[in-house]
């Protein structure tokens, strides 16, 4: 009966040993997981270094890289990527509305100001009539840089939150406007006069900042345009998202976008004009 005892608390033991071991792996499975966060080009030097941060917690982070801004929403709502960082609280809630999707802000990233550039001038007096200008398409996009070109004195707006072309009550030069995907403005300059540009896009194509015609004015009524790090609503309070917007907000990260993009891009969590 002894033996019997000693054979079942042997087999206690040993199923509990078991199970310790099974939730330790389960538990390394866990914090090692690779979290793919979505970008739109292929330069996010900020999420790199936020990558490098949290992965000293076991948190592995896959960029994932699309070519124009409709794709990194699409793969964020199907479970294709867990979280994108590549949008604006505008963009987002357009995109919300349009698609029946739940997606949502978990922190905000930069806030890069779009800029008017240009291969054939190099200030604003030398628009005339007839030339073309390239306007992103999407409807935040668009809006934002029909504003930019409102207070480059361009044009006028009706006073629209979110304008479009129909909300354009004056073309005091009278340029061409020319809509196209976002992702594609850049590459347009060799067939128009000027484009707005926004910053990512810029950047991947290696338009110096300096060298804009006209840029976006940073104040309070660019808190729409902040760019955010984004994830499905059912994700909101995941545990590693919230370490990586940690990493995201602090001074080291802070201190590369000052460094990398010399103010062309800055952070928007302690931008303070932006509160």
């Amino acid at each position: 009966m002894l033996q019997g005892k000693i054979k079942g608390i042997f087999l206690i033991f040993i199923t509990t040993l078991s199970l310790l071991i099974l939730a330790g792996c389960s538990s390394s499975n866990q914090s090692g997981k690779t979290i793919k966060v979505g970008i739109c080009g292929a330069n996010d030097p900020e999420l790199e270094r936020v990558a490098k941060i949290v992965k000293k917690e076991g948190i592995n982070i896959k960029i994932v890289e699309f070519s124009d801004y409709s794709q990194p929403n699409t793969a964020l709502a199907q479970g294709e990527i867990d979280m994108n960082d590549f949008q604006t609280y505008t963009f987002q809630s357009d995109w919300n509305k349009k698609h029946k999707t739940n997606i949502v802000s978990i922190g905000e990233t930069v806030i890069a100001p779009m800029s008017l550039f240009s291969k054939k001038i190099t200030s604003l007096s030398q628009l005339k009539k007839s030339d073309k200008v390239a306007i992103p398409n999407d409807v935040t996009n668009e809006g934002r840089a029909l504003q930019l070109l409102e207070s480059a004195g361009l044009i006028k707006l009706d006073g629209s939150k979110i304008p479009n072309l129909h909300d354009i009550t004056e073309n005091k030069v009278g340029i061409k406007l020319s809509s196209l995907d976002a992702g594609q403005t850049a590459k347009s300059l060799d067939d128009v006069t000027a484009a707005c540009v926004n910053s990512g896009v810029a950047s991947d194509a290696k338009l110096n900042p300096k060298n804009a015609v006209y840029r976006e004015k940073i104040t309070a009524k660019s808190k729409p345009y902040v760019n955010i790090l984004s994830t499905n609503a059912k994700d909101k309070d995941n545990p590693a998202f919230k370490k990586i917007v940690k990493a995201y907000h602090t001074k080291e990260v802070a201190n590369l976008i000052s460094t990398k993009f010399h103010g062309y891009e800055s952070p928007a969590w302690n931008y303070k004009v932006l509160q």
